[in-house]
């Protein structure tokens, strides 16, 4: 099934291009981390989480390995490997009417993987933020 905010979402992922977030993500984006247990509200703080996690998961291990896609809404289920350690997550993508995504999830397991993630993302947000 083709979907123009998932292909766009494909193909940033893929060129690791953060900078193409400005075009897929709404003004009103929200993002829910595994590890903050608040929702990170707007664009701006969106487009930080997300670039930092392109960064760091964005190497070339990283990969999607199944996809549920509705109407307006996807789940996305990717792999990787980071310092030994297998990394299996999913993407909960809801995107607006004009194909703007509004709000994005990320789970992630086991707790190994969990750790590390909060620990590399903690410092490529540092250096970003």
């Amino acid at each position: 099934m083709s979907n123009a905010t998932l292909d766009a979402w494909h193909q940033m992922i893929e060129e690791r291009n953060a900078g193409a977030l400005d075009e897929v993500l709404a003004d009103d984006a929200v993002f829910h981390s595994p590890v903050v247990h608040t929702p990170q509200e707007g664009k701006a703080l969106t487009k930080m989480y997300l670039t930092a996690a392109i960064m760091v998961l964005g190497n070339s291990n990283f990969s999607y390995v199944r996809e549920i896609i509705g109407e307006s809404d996807a789940v996305l289920e990717f792999t990787a490997e980071i310092n030994g350690i297998q990394i299996n997550g999913v993407d909960m993508i809801h995107w607006n009417a004009d194909g703007k995504i509004d709000d994005f999830k990320v789970m992630i397991r086991p707790l190994k993987a969990v750790n590390l993630l909060h620990q590399l993302m903690g410092q490529m947000l540092e250096q970003t933020g």
